[in-house]
């Protein structure tokens, strides 16, 4: 578990090599980096900071400290279905960000090793996430927590001022913002899709278990009560049952959904808290108040306590075909550690000893607790997952879950969890483990 979260640590004990800049990005006495060249191509899923100019003047700064590199920026709008043509053909830039869907094994033949766990475990969090025989073939940015986005002032207008405990109590509190207000209750992003493989982010926290991801390896009924992935699916499958999300879920915005969110006319949405700066940005935008948007945990209680799971953003990699190797891991080094980019975000640093952000201040007053999920048995549970062709890292089981509780596919949420459970069981059998 990532500690000193609210202290600010001492200095790291590893300087990396190939950040040569200051905190605000000024170069450094001798001018610069003179050894490092190249042109880059860096792949993101960031569209709006691309279309906005967030990206260029963070190239802009980067270039004070490497005069000899150029950046350049493609932003995909589909990031996980486009990349996977990318990586397919091989054009896939000099720096990208690693998809879900791919498994660790499959890293050493994409990505190029950016140095030794032991090595870079003393200065990033999360370093495990892509470890593969002791080489680190991916760095975070930032850690998302898990939570639901809310506008508090549509909760207080429906008369709910209190973090609901159990799933009942969501479920009541949507209700009441139905009853009482003209916002959707819930809104799930069905169309675009990857905010609905979010949900899969927070298996461990319903239970507060720092090993249940890697505990599914060895749990032949992951959908059966008492279990996270019951509890989790279970509260979607019964908001979309209770006609508590948007009328019609085929045909959901990711981009328009910040402005309701920001506006008053969505009251809570599923999303790590990367998010909750992109609400406020939109309601500041449309002349709301950005204080109105909140984030608040999953509703489960652990022996009185609220859990989130904190685990990585995307990772950043450099490309085994990158013929400018040693300009890509400079940006990567420059912007995990230079950039300023995950305060300027409020998200939380994957540089170890770096103060939560403002953004999830109330998680800290009201003592929610902040675990990681252990990564000992990733790969097996992913193999299983893929085996199984459930897909926890996207968006189409739950898109069907969502189609079920709404009466557009048969079935119901007894009939399709048996289904999963037996699924997952029986691709554990035929993988022998």
């Amino acid at each position: 578990m990532r500690t000193g979260w609210v202290a600010v640590a001492v200095a790291t004990a590893m300087l990396l090599t190939a950040c040569g800049s200051d905190g605000d990005g000024s170069p450094p006495p001798d001018g610069g980096d003179t050894r490092v060249s190249g042109e880059i191509k860096v792949l993101t899923n960031r569209v709006d900071q691309l279309s906005d100019g967030t990206l260029k003047k963070y190239a802009d700064r980067f270039r004070k400290a490497y005069p000899d590199v150029r950046v350049r920026f493609e932003a995909l709008t589909d990031y996980e279905g486009g990349i996977g043509v990318r990586l397919d053909s091989g054009d896939y830039g000099d720096v990208l960000l690693i998809p879900n869907s791919m498994t660790l094994s499959q890293y050493p033949a994409h990505f190029a090793s950016l140095g030794s766990a032991d090595e870079l475990a003393q200065t990033f969090d999360f370093t495990e996430y892509a470890t593969v025989a002791h080489q680190v073939y991916g760095l975070a940015n930032i850690g998302i927590a898990t939570g639901f986005v809310y506008n508090k002032a549509v909760w207080e207008q429906a008369g709910v001022t209190e973090w609901p405990q159990t799933p009942e109590q969501f479920i009541d509190a949507l209700k009441a913002i139905k009853a009482k207000t003209q916002a959707i209750p819930y809104y799930t992003n069905y169309h675009d899709g990857w905010p609905l493989r979010q949900w899969s982010d927070h298996i461990g926290g319903p239970g507060c278990n720092n090993s249940a991801r890697d505990a599914l390896a060895a749990t032949p009924d992951p959908w059966s009560p008492g279990r996270d992935l019951h509890a989790i699916d279970g509260l979607l499958y019964s908001a979309a049952r209770e006609k508590l999300t948007e009328p019609d879920p085929t045909a959901t915005d990711w981009e328009n959904s910040k402005t309701l969110m920001g506006t008053g006319k969505i009251g809570a949405m599923f999303l790590g808290s990367w998010a909750i700066p992109q609400m406020q940005k939109a309601a500041k935008a449309a002349g709301h108040n950005p204080d109105d948007i909140a984030y608040m945990p999953f509703p489960a209680l652990s022996k009185s306590h609220f859990c989130t799971v904190v685990q990585p953003d995307y990772k950043y990699a450099v490309s085994a075909r990158s013929k400018n190797k040693a300009a890509a891991r400079a940006w990567i080094d420059w912007y995990l550690t230079k950039s300023g980019s995950a305060q300027a975000e409020q998200a939380i640093s994957t540089v170890k000893g770096t103060p939560l952000p403002p953004a999830l201040k109330a998680f800290d007053e009201r003592g929610v607790r902040i675990m990681t999920q252990t990564q000992d048995k990733a790969a097996l549970v992913s193999e299983i997952d893929k085996d199984a062709r459930i897909g926890l890292s996207s968006p189409d089981y739950r898109r069907k879950l969502v189609d079920i509780a709404r009466g557009a596919a048969p079935g119901d949420q007894a009939g399709y969890f048996a289904d999963l459970n037996k699924r997952w069981a029986q691709s554990q059998r035929r993988l022998g483990r």
